[in-house]
């Protein structure tokens, strides 16, 4: 690797990081004394190579939490890397020196100095190392020399793009604040120096884009300085004054480059400009500079800024051509009024107690919010005032807010119109105690037609697939409407059906935003949840040819959502049979190359099990119950896909005949048994006590407690009675789900009733099963109640790229086998009194002479 060109070392650094991902350190302990073996006193491209490799491997450790092997990695590879690290270090802090007039061979130092201060906050992100304690003062002069470094070779002429100068900045800042956080004690002494240097360095450095990296760090460095003890400094009403006009106003104040962005790039205006987005722009960092100086000095703080903010708004007052300042007061309110930083769910959730947000809003926002001549940005800086403090408005006020909010989805600004969606979404998403919306149904339901309708054509505005694709906010919103209006969606159906196929036509050929995806299929989820039931095989027939077509152009990123989506169709209508077009499907489904893409098998686990109810006949006759057991082995035998084959063996039984299955049982406990001695995880375990269950408590469908014994005896001889004792009686009490739990009582109930294993060849079995019933009752399982609530994902928290990712619109709701039994305590009383009057009082006999009296005493309130 350290001989090749630099673009291929990208290549095999990331290759030999996948292997040390799985072997080091123990499986390749000598793996740092080649690095180190390979380090040279000048060679800078083979230094870099080596340092790549490292930073891919060691920066691994720091999101990990503390543990022994952690620790034990560390100090491995310390006690060998430290000191040669440190020497190159120095090696070349004095290359630098020695080519300050070549700016070749001075880029490549600083390309090794880059790499070296990566690797000083990997060495040092979970503990502070000893090497480096003992030099803390060698080091922060080295950090310091270069965070005050400057060489007109190493600038760019480009105002946009950052040189390798100000990454390494960048990357000193990224190590000050981490020192500051972590290890205030060893290295507060060198601070004072560089508090300094970044406050010079704030007051002096430029506007243009490429200091932004800088900038940014320097600022949340500062924050992170304000957070300790050398906060006094900041105590000061001159200090602060000089603060908000020198580094906060410049940096939260609109630049040209910004308003570029605005208008040719408004999307990623957006992206940016979002609350909770995680790029560094330095609004942002001024931002939490200033809230960060607040949680200490509250009154200070607002007081001081509250001038700031009342002259900018009288230089609005005085020409409205002045809207720059307008949109620094507003932002600069907007910071100051917010405690904490806002969440994506409900935005701002505290205030400062010294401002009036609702005054602030009437005087200054709503005319804006009204207005149909004021500059775009201060539009947008409306709706983004509700938006950020959305939480904080009464339900009034945000039912006298929302139509104007829709009335600027229609207005021709892009990031005003996506703003507007952006508020919209969030506004239906938003509940009162009661979790009933804050915006009332009804009135949504009227208007939703043009509503989703305007969307659309924003949407397909132009109809470049990448184009398309662009905007996720507009899509978010189409989806949180169709969410939020429910059965409304009826009558618009055929209009929006039509409206996403022709966009899923269009994008399939290009995917290119996973989160523009995501809410598209979401969206198709809740049309297909809230209208299909009425219309299933129109539905069915409308959707079966665009969603065939990206099976069979094998669109991977759409694949997983077509097949939950065709599940859901299929449970819209559980009774109608499979149409000839599915069973085609379902031919290429149960085919094992259609099982090979991990990302597939949770949707195709999904889609199968809604194709078995509606053919049952047609797989027997088909002699179809073999590849689908074929399946089944195949996902039992995977840690990554056992909850699954638990979900589609449990399917099988439930609607195919027994006898149709009679001669594979055996071999199906074989899989689970072999799994559960040789393989045992927790979550398999659980999924097997409550298959038991629901095999044990099937007595009516031929099966039972009697039935599973007979079939493990097959395996091997009495294996049941381990089984029993050690997994099923000890952790019943541990599964979760309220189904898994109510089926266990019954079939506990049913043990003790009809098993002649039970009373038999297992005496001892009957009293303790009777003891875990009676356990499982003092808890009693309540069905779920039928929550209709959609929760909610963040986004930005699912794992796109790595194939499945599951549609909460249409997601499978549990399915409850006994939704007869309403109330378990008084079903079990029951079902005994009934068993026992007809096995000739069989029940008593046993009562009295299995169980101890604090047993029968707890048996005889049920009773």
């Amino acid at each position: 690797m350290v001989s090749v060109p630099i673009n291929l070392q990208s290549q095999l650094g990331e290759a030999i990081s996948a292997i040390a991902d799985s072997d080091f350190w123990e499986r390749w302990d000598t793996l740092v004394e080649d690095l180190i073996s390979r380090l040279t006193a000048d060679n800078a491209t083979v230094n870099n190579g080596v340092l790549r490799v490292a930073h891919s491997i060691f920066k691994r450790w720091r999101p990990l939490f503390r543990s022994d092997e952690l620790f034990t990695e560390i100090n491995h590879v310390l006690s060998k890397f430290g000191g040669p690290f440190l020497t190159l270090i120095q090696n070349t802090d004095d290359a630098i020196t020695g080519s300050q007039n070549d700016p070749a061979a001075l880029k490549n130092s600083f390309g090794t100095l880059d790499l070296e201060i990566k690797l000083l906050y990997d060495l040092s992100c979970q503990d502070l190392p000893p090497v480096f304690e003992d030099n803390v003062a060698a080091i922060s002069h080295l950090l310091h020399k270069y965070l005050v470094y400057d060489n007109p070779a190493l600038g760019t002429d480009d105002d946009s793009e950052s040189s390798i100068l100000e990454y390494v900045k960048a990357g000193i800042f990224e190590v000050l604040m981490l020192y500051v956080q972590k290890y205030e004690d060893a290295f507060g002494g060198q601070l004072g120096q560089f508090i300094e240097s970044t406050w010079n360095f704030l007051m002096s450095v430029g506007l243009e884009t490429k200091y932004d990296i800088v900038v940014s760090k320097a600022l949340q460095f500062l924050t992170a300085v304000a957070g300790t003890s050398h906060s006094e400094s900041f105590n000061n009403q001159a200090v602060l004054v000089q603060i908000i006009e020198k580094v906060i106003l410049p940096n939260l104040t609109l630049r040209d480059s910004d308003e570029e962005l605005f208008e040719d790039e408004p999307i990623e205006f957006i992206r940016r400009d979002l609350e909770g987005s995680d790029n560094d722009t330095r609004r942002r960092a001024a931002t939490n500079f200033l809230r960060q100086l607040m949680t200490k000095y509250e009154d200070l703080v607002t007081t001081t800024a509250q001038t700031y903010i009342d002259h900018y708004l009288q230089e609005y007052q005085k020409n409205t051509q002045n809207w720059k300042s307008k949109d620094t007061a507003v932002y600069l309110f907007s910071a100051i009024a917010a405690k904490g930083t806002a969440t994506a769910a409900q935005g701002v959730l505290s205030l400062n107690p010294k401002v009036d947000i609702l005054d602030f809003f009437q005087k200054n926002i709503a005319g804006d919010l009204q207005s149909s001549t004021v500059f775009p940005i201060l539009k947008v800086d409306s709706i983004k005032y509700i938006y950020v403090f959305r939480s904080q408005l009464s339900p009034d006020l945000w039912r006298a807010a929302f139509p104007l909010l829709v009335s600027q989805l229609g207005n021709d600004n892009y990031v005003c119109h996506t703003y507007a969606a952006i508020a919209v979404e969030r506004a239906l998403f938003m509940v009162d105690a009661n979790r009933q919306p804050i915006i009332p149904r009804a009135d949504v339901v009227a208007s939703s037609k043009e509503l989703l309708s305007h969307l659309f054509k924003l949407i397909t505005k132009d109809s470049a697939p990448e184009k398309i694709q662009e905007n996720e906010f507009l899509m978010k919103c189409v989806m949180r409407v169709l969410i939020f209006i429910r059965e409304g969606v009826i009558p618009m159906a055929d209009m929006l059906l039509t409206s996403f196929i022709n966009i899923i036509r269009v994008i399939r050929h290009n995917p290119s935003n996973p989160r523009f995806q995501y809410y598209l299929f979401e969206g198709l989820g809740a049309l297909i949840r809230f209208a299909a039931p009425t219309q299933s095989e129109k539905f069915e027939q409308t959707l079966y040819d665009p969603f065939s077509a990206i099976l069979q152009e094998g669109v991977e990123e759409f694949i997983p959502y077509v097949f939950q989506l065709f599940a859901a169709l299929l449970e819209a209508n559980p009774a109608g049979q499979l149409s000839p077009l599915y069973q085609q499907l379902f031919g290429l489904v149960i085919m094992p190359p259609a099982w090979d893409v991990k990302g597939n098998v949770p949707a195709l686990v999904r889609l199968l099990t809604s194709m078995v109810p509606r053919d049952v006949q047609g797989i027997v006759e088909r002699n179809q119950v073999e590849p689908i057991l074929g399946i089944f082995q195949k996902l039992v035998s995977s840690k990554a896909h056992e909850v699954h084959s638990f979900e589609l063996i449990e399917t099988l039984i439930t609607y195919i005949p027994v006898e149709a299955l009679q001669q594979y049982f055996v071999t199906i406990l074989q899989l689970m048994l072999t799994r559960l001695s040789n393989m045992k995880t927790e979550i398999f375990q659980q999924r097997f006590i409550a298959f038991y269950h629901f095999i044990s408590a099937r007595q009516d469908k031929g099966l039972g407690a009697d039935f599973f014994i007979a079939v493990t005896d097959q395996v091997q001889h009495d294996v049941f009675k381990a089984i029993y004792l050690t997994i099923i009686l000890t952790d019943t009490q541990k599964l979760t789900r309220p189904t898994d739990r109510k089926t266990a009582v019954v079939s506990y109930t049913k043990t003790l009733t009809d098993s002649e294993a039970f009373v038999n060849r297992y005496p001892k079995g009957w009293g303790l099963t009777c003891q875990r019933l009676i356990e499982l009752l003092v808890n009693p399982p309540m069905p779920s109640a039928n929550d209709d609530i959609i929760p909610e994902v963040d986004v930005d928290e699912l794992s796109f790229g790595v194939g499945f990712t599951q549609l909460n619109t249409c997601k499978k709701a549990p399915r409850d086998a006994y939704p007869e039994i309403r109330d378990v305590k008084s079903w079990v009383g029951q079902y005994l009194k009934d068993a026992n009057n007809r096995t000739n009082h069989r029940i008593q006999t046993l009562v009295q002479e299995r169980l101890t009296p604090d047993v029968k005493q707890a048996l005889a309130e049920y009773l």
